[in-house]
Parts: C-alpha cells; structure tokens; sequence
C-alpha cells in the first residue's frame, strides 16, 4: 500500500521540472492526481504518465493567476473528483533582472503567478478542505525568498510572501485539522536553472555544503513527507530542500 492511497492531489505547475516529479510521485505512493500547467500540453502529457502508473489524473490547462478560471476549475475538480485532499502550489515564473531595469510587466506578473495563484487556488478549494475537516496545503517556496537573491527582487519578495501566507493560513485553519506548510528548494536541476552558465553553476556548487544541484525528486520526496501521514502533527513550517545552502 501507498502513503497517499485513495486520496486527490492537486498540483499546481505539474507540466514539467519539480511539479512533474511531485505528481508522479503521489501517483506511485497511490494517490489520484489533478495535473494543471499554463499549456494543455504539458498538462496533458503528465496526466497521461499519472495514468501510466495506474492511477487516473485530469488535465486542466489554465493561468493560475486568473481568479476566475481558478475557481471555475477548481468547482470542477471537487465535482469530477468528489473531493481534494491535497494541494500543492507549485505554479511559478521568473523574470530576473536588477531593481533599476526591471519593468512594472515583469514584477506584476512574477507576483500574480508565484503568490496570487496560490492564494487563488488555496481560497478556492479551502471551502472544501474545511467541510472534510482534513486536507494538506503545501507550498512550494524557494532558498530565494529566505536568503534574498541580487537580480530577483521580484521573484524572491513572491516568495517570501509565500512563507507569510503559509504561517497565516496554518493558524486559520489548524483547528479544522488541515495542516500547511512549504518547501523551499535550492538550486534544483529544472529548466529555470538550465539556462546558468557553467561557471556560475561551478560557483553556486561550491556555495552548497553537499555539493552540486539537487533533482527535481528530492523536492517530490520532501512533498510526500508532508503530504503523508508521519506529518500529521506538522504545521506552519519550511523546509529547505536546498543541500544546505541557506542554513
């Protein structure tokens, strides 16, 4: 049997890189699974690899900044699924660049991607988390927004709001028995990080007391310990899942 048998997750940015890898993770611990991603592709390919290891999933293509189409999902997913038991905000961008050249399009859309999302799916499907009196939220925050990052003023304050938003919502909703937490992964092998140079990714190695990047199942692992039952008693807490650089 699986930690996550007969239970719904909801990922959010499941297209590719560390979203994929929670999806396909909760699929072979037993759980169903809602892929969502900007593209209907990707979407569509990972609810497919879902379906692959035995469990169903549904695709769903959507702007998790849009309020609207958020919650139209989300009404959805409740009534095809019956009910959500996790969700994992991991939907995000990056638009890096210094303060002094960075455009009001660049910031706006990292903040509405990266913190409105969550809080849009978060809000739409707490309704259903409070009725089941149980459910697990997680966030996927990032190093970035515990240690502050020269060229992402944009991305790090998205996700630093995250950690304020997951410690906020812990309390609202902890009496209900819904537990909410995040991850704040390093420098993982995604393609956010295939783009650095190699000499900046032997400088930022050396900075990372384990040595190297990390891959995108270290975060799916660090996902499923809270997502499963040994976190029961677990809320309001980060987890660096980053080889130790911001410790």
């Amino acid at each position: 049997m699986g930690q996550l048998d007969h239970q719904i997750a909801v990922v959010t940015g499941a297209g590719r890189g560390i979203g994929r890898a929670i999806a396909l993770r909760f699929a072979a611990e037993g759980a169903d699974v809602v892929c969502v991603s900007r593209t209907a592709a990707n979407a569509d390919h990972v609810a497919d690899e879902v379906r692959a290891l035995g469990r169903r999933a549904w695709a769903r293509a959507l702007d998790v900044s849009d309020a609207q189409a958020v919650a139209d999902a989300a009404g959805q997913i409740v009534a095809e699924t019956g009910r959500v038991d996790i969700l994992i905000n991991n939907a995000g961008v990056t638009r890096d660049g210094l303060l002094l050249r960075m455009t009001e399009a660049d910031w706006d859309l990292v903040l509405d991607t990266n913190l409105k999302g969550a809080f849009n799916f978060t809000k739409a499907l707490t309704r259903t988390f409070l009725k089941q009196r149980a459910g697990r939220i997680i966030q996927i925050t990032s190093v970035s927004g515990l240690l502050g990052n020269a060229g992402q003023c944009n991305y790090a304050a998205s996700k630093a709001a995250l950690i304020g938003f997951t410690k906020s919502l812990a309390r609202e909703l902890g009496s209900r028995g819904i537990t909410v937490n995040a991850l704040a992964p390093g420098f993982i092998e995604t393609d956010m990080t295939a783009a650095l140079p190699g000499e900046a990714r032997q400088e930022l190695s050396k900075r990372i007391p384990l040595g190297g990047f990390g891959q995108p199942e270290d975060v799916a692992y660090a996902a499923l310990f809270l997502a499963g039952p040994a976190a029961r008693y677990i809320t309001g807490q980060v987890l660096a899942v980053d080889g130790g650089l911001a410790m």
